[in-house]
Order: structure tokens, then sequence, then C-alpha cells
């Protein structure tokens, strides 16, 4: 399945969760498709962020808990595992490299997600950018990464930014 795999992120500790409720009026609006969407939040004080996977518009999710999982493992938990199980996720971490999740995406996101804030990762295609945008208007999103080419991210980075 052919998809854009993005990462918002938010100032606040409950804007991620905002903006999944747009997306899903968006989706039944079929403005867009979601294939697949998690949250993440990270209250202030708090040892680590809570994640959540959000459910599916077409039933089961394109990419599974199990990703999800990994993704999240190797963003916010990595330093707590063993050495054997740090290899065994090094090796499957690389084959995420393939659909744009490769250590810089890894470096990025750790970086930008901090206590206070959240993040919104989304699996999606067939936008209609100019609706969606339209409906996030008065959200406040940075753009983390993104798996479009240099192009269609600087086409995104654009409407965004108006």
């Amino acid at each position: 399945m052919a998809g854009t795999l993005t990462v918002w992120k938010f100032p606040t500790e409950t804007g991620a969760e905002t903006a999944a409720t747009t997306l899903r009026e968006l989706a039944q609006q079929r403005l867009v498709t979601v294939h697949d969407a998690a949250i993440v939040h990270w209250p202030t004080g708090a040892p680590k962020p809570k994640t959540q996977q959000l459910h599916s518009q077409a039933g089961a999710g394109a990419l599974g808990g199990a990703f999800w999982g990994l993704l999240f493992g190797l963003l916010f938990f990595v330093p707590l595992l063993g050495a054997a199980v740090g290899a065994g996720i090094g090796a499957l971490s690389a084959s995420l490299a393939d659909v744009g999740i490769d250590n810089a995406f890894i470096a990025r996101v750790k970086e930008q997600l901090t206590p206070g804030t959240s993040a919104l990762f989304v699996l999606s295609s067939d936008a209609a950018l100019d609706r969606v945008h339209d409906e996030f208007r008065h959200q406040t999103a940075e753009l983390v990464s993104t798996n479009l080419s240099h192009e269609q991210e600087r086409r995104l980075r654009a409407v965004f930014a108006e």
C-alpha cells in the first residue's frame, strides 16, 4: 500500500488528540484516506510519553500494533533494553529505513517530542490538501517528518505555513 507517513508535533499535551478528532472527521467526509494513525502525548513531569494507536476508519490498522510498538520502542524505550534485544531491534529498524524511518527520523522525533508536547503519526493517502488545511487552520502543528519527496514536502509545508 502506498501512503504518506507524516509526524505532526503539537506544543501542548492535548494537541494531537484534538488533531486526531479533526482527522477522523476529514476521513468520514472522504477528504483524506487514513490507513493508520497513532498519537503520543507526553505529560509535563512524566518520565516517558503515553502512546495510543487510533482505530482505523477501514477496520484493522494498516500497520498494526506491532509496528507502532516497535516504532515507539525505538523512539522512547530502547535505552532501557538489554544488548541482545537492542541488537534484534537494530535489525528490524534497518528494514524500516525503506519506508523513511531511519536513524535521522528517530533522532528528529526524539529531539522534538519533549514533556508537555504531543504528536500525531499518520499513514494517509488521497488528501485534499486545501480542504484539510482549512480544517486544521486554528491548530498549531509543526511537520516533524515525512516520507514524501522533497518537492512534495515543500508543497505540504507551504500549505500549512499559511
